[in-house]
């Protein structure tokens, strides 16, 4: 198991659990106690944990994994949900993107369905799409795609996430106008809706399902049922909910009465 692997095997841990043992990561990933002592003092060098006498734990009451570490989780079924929400915009539309692992790959969907400019909004000389995003990830990769129009919001970064936050991203949301949000969360329920661990991300996240005329949720099913700590919009918000095939059939009958749609890919 390469150094990589290990520690977002450990990070993987402290999410779980908001604590990490010496002794039983040891044993979990079958390497000596020392290298993870090494692991985790190294983990710490980059705050991303905090050490203690037997092991680590979380910072913060809401811990969250950073979005480099976060990637490989459930890549294919985060790329399928990306294919098939990128199907759901329209040639010539303004297109909202928030941040986060999910969000990325509809980004690159995006990206290669309009790469030819085939796909372009009829009469029109303008983009075959726009894209505004308060991810900084998002808009240095469609940056450089010419079809693709991209506004990035302005605003301090979260290095976790990267994304923009703060009065600065509210100002640009606050004068723009969107076909559609494809909106990447944390957490995602009957009762509370769509949640992320940030409020700071969530105001955001707030506006950008404030200024569009759909909304489209991709999450995979690990978030479905999931708390996290602020609340972005209800269901009744939601247009759409483009997920895997793990997610269960009660579920899908909950979100369905709330007037969700509910796409599997």
């Amino acid at each position: 198991m390469s150094k990589h692997e290990r520690w977002n095997a450990l990070l993987e841990l402290l999410a779980a659990s908001g604590k990490v043992e010496v002794e039983e990561a040891a044993a979990a990933l079958d390497v000596s106690a020392a290298t993870i002592r090494r692991d985790l003092d190294e983990l710490a060098g980059q705050r991303l944990l905090a050490r203690t006498r037997g092991g680590a734990v979380a910072h913060g009451v809401s811990y969250e994994l950073p979005l480099r570490y976060k990637s490989a989780r459930r890549a294919p079924e985060k790329k399928r949900i990306a294919e098939a929400a990128a199907g759901l915009v329209a040639p010539g539309e303004v297109v909202g993107l928030n941040g986060g692992t999910t969000t990325t790959e509809v980004a690159r969907a995006l990206a290669l369905r309009f790469a030819s400019g085939r796909d372009e909004a009829p009469g029109s000389a303008g983009p075959a799409l726009t894209v505004v995003t308060n991810a900084l990830n998002i808009a240095g990769e469609l940056a450089v795609r010419p079809q693709i129009k991209i506004v990035a919001t302005g605003g301090v970064a979260r290095p976790q996430t990267y994304e923009l936050v703060g009065p600065l991203a509210a100002g640009v949301l606050d004068e723009v106008v969107l076909d559609v949000v494809v909106l990447g969360v944390d957490g995602i329920g009957a009762e509370l809706g769509a949640m992320a661990h940030h409020e700071d991300e969530a105001s955001i996240s707030r506006l950008f399902v404030e200024r569009a005329s759909r909304v489209v949720v991709v999450t995979d099913s690990s978030k479905l049922g999931r708390r996290a700590f602020a609340r972005i919009c209800g269901l009744e918000r939601i247009d759409v909910l483009v997920t895997d095939t793990d997610i269960a059939p009660e579920a899908v009958s909950r979100l369905a009465e709330a007037g969700v749609k509910v796409l599997t890919a």
